[in-house]
């Protein structure tokens, strides 16, 4: 497998852009372990094995327990989140899969029961973030692992 083009490099300031974009995230106030489940249950829903494979290291370079990773994809069935952790899953999975009609009053409650407004918000712009990384790296078939010593990743020890 090899990825089809190279993104960053033929949109230089697009790719600095939007890569500034969610790196601004870190200094969101959320949680870096709920930021890192939230990237990594974007990534499983679209289908995007490179930012699966990333966000999986990076949340092991964060210290994230293995057994919660592989909890991730059945997070709703799991004893290992939080009501804030899954709050944070579901609202995740409902801007990922955007519902036709959209989002149910209902859902939005139960996500502002565990988040701030200013909370939310940010919590949205992650997923909105992550979304767009899927959708560069699905689309451009970027090789799983193939950043990983740029970004640092090869220091998770999970090659």
């Amino acid at each position: 497998m090899s990825q089809r083009l190279h993104y960053a490099e033929l949109a230089p300031d697009l790719f600095k852009k939007y890569l500034d974009f969610s790196l601004a995230l870190r200094q969101s106030g959320l949680e870096t372990a709920l930021r890192d489940l939230v990237t990594l249950r974007a990534s499983q829903l679209n289908g995007c094995a490179f930012c699966v494979d990333m966000h999986v290291k990076e949340a092991t370079l964060h210290g994230e327990r293995p057994l919660r990773l592989h909890h991730v994809a059945v997070w709703r069935e799991s004893t290992l989140f939080s009501p804030r952790e899954r709050a944070a899953l579901a609202w995740t999975e409902l801007l990922t899969q955007l519902p036709a009609h959209g989002v149910p009053e209902a859902d939005y409650q139960a996500a502002r029961a565990e988040f701030s407004e200013a909370e939310l918000a940010a919590l949205s712009f992650a997923i909105v973030a992550i979304n767009g990384w899927n959708r560069l790296s699905v689309g451009f078939a970027v090789v799983p692992g193939s950043q990983d010593r740029l970004y640092g990743l090869d220091q998770a020890g999970l090659a």
